[in-house]
């Protein structure tokens, strides 16, 4: 008998309903940003579409902030 998990685990991959939900916009927005390259394109599984949740926190992450400088910028490694 296989013992019970307890732990609650987010998928990893998303449809494209929620992948756009996830980044909080909508699937129109989502599909214009994949096909210019600010979102990652899909996997496919079985012939099914899915967009990688780390993938889509990368490319999120990378998005440009609205005029101010990046808060991870203040910590980039100066050389001596």
């Amino acid at each position: 008998m296989r013992k019970q998990d307890f732990i609650s685990y987010p998928p990893r991959g998303l449809c494209r309903e929620d992948a756009a939900r996830y980044i909080g916009i909508g699937t129109t927005k989502f599909d214009e940003m994949v096909k210019d390259g600010r979102m990652p394109k899909p996997k496919r599984l079985d012939g099914r579409t899915v967009w990688d949740r780390a993938a889509l926190d990368i490319a999120f992450t990378d998005l440009p902030d609205d005029g101010s400088g990046n808060f991870f910028d203040n910590f980039t490694l100066k050389a001596v």
